[in-house]
């Protein structure tokens, strides 16, 4: 059985993180998982829910019950990895929901690929990644609790360090709101669900890539073509894919796609 901790969380092992540093509270002698302890021969690295059960504090021989939590610097990036594994699960549940429902007999699906999010990193604005579908491929915000949200199909841009982008704002009964940027619909030019994978790997890639700017930020040109280009493809209630300009496209996938274009 596991024996628990006195301090902060009650001393529920699954609210700290492998990088937490506990401290005794009879003699406040701390336990830090980059250093280890020497005195029972514990390697460096070691998280203190890892140590033996019969571990004591090295200082004055209190057991393991009774440290408690002096810092966690993992504890955040924990729960923002919680937060964001569940936010792309209900991404990818609405959107297959879409797919099984009203898109799979459709003719501009793919059915080499399937629903999955790729790639998704936080962001300051929420979590930020790409959507894969069989009939579309989109960078997608998914934003954070109490950021604005504006009506479906108004459009917003936000600024990367490759340059700015046009996303479009909707909502799904799971998912909540999203902001979406197309990349590629429909999706006919993939041959397979690791193709279109790569493809969105890159995109995240190249989309934090400072040096990418300059190729990017053609506002007038993009404005010109815009017109010609957008293609009213119906992913679902309506919601429009405004395509990205192709210079653009070409540029974040590194020509991955093959011809690829909306």
């Amino acid at each position: 059985m596991t024996v628990g901790f006195e301090g902060s969380y009650l001393g529920a092992s699954d609210k700290i993180s492998p990088l937490a540093i506990m401290e005794c509270k009879i003699c406040w002698t701390p336990y830090d998982p980059a250093d280890g302890d020497d005195t029972r021969q514990v390697l460096p690295g070691t998280p203190f829910l890892a140590l033996p059960e019969d571990w004591s504090c090295p200082g004055c021989s209190a057991p393991k019950a009774q440290f408690l939590v002096r810092e966690d610097p993992g504890a955040e990036s924990a729960r923002l990895a919680a937060q964001m594994a569940e936010a792309t699960r209900r991404l990818v549940s609405d959107f297959a929901e879409v797919f099984h429902s009203k898109m799979r007999d459709v003719p501009l699906v793919n059915h080499a690929l399937h629903v999955e999010a790729v790639g998704f990193v936080p962001h300051e604005e929420g979590f930020l990644g790409v959507l894969v579908a069989p009939w579309f491929m989109n960078l997608i915000l998914l934003p954070k609790e109490g950021r604005p949200a504006l009506r479906a199909g108004e459009k917003e841009v936000l600024r990367f360090a490759s340059g700015d982008y046009e996303f479009l704002h909707n909502a799904r009964p799971e998912t909540g709101p999203y902001l979406a940027c197309s990349l590629f619909s429909p999706m006919s030019d993939f041959t397979s669900q690791l193709q279109a994978v790569e493809v969105a790997r890159a995109v995240m890639t190249e989309l934090f890539k400072a040096e990418n700017r300059a190729e990017t930020d053609r506002a007038a040109e993009i404005r010109a073509s815009r017109e010609a280009e957008i293609a009213g493809v119906d992913l679902e209630d309506g919601e429009e894919a405004t395509a990205l300009q192709p210079t653009r496209r070409a540029l974040l996938t590194g020509g991955l796609s093959g011809g690829a274009e909306a």
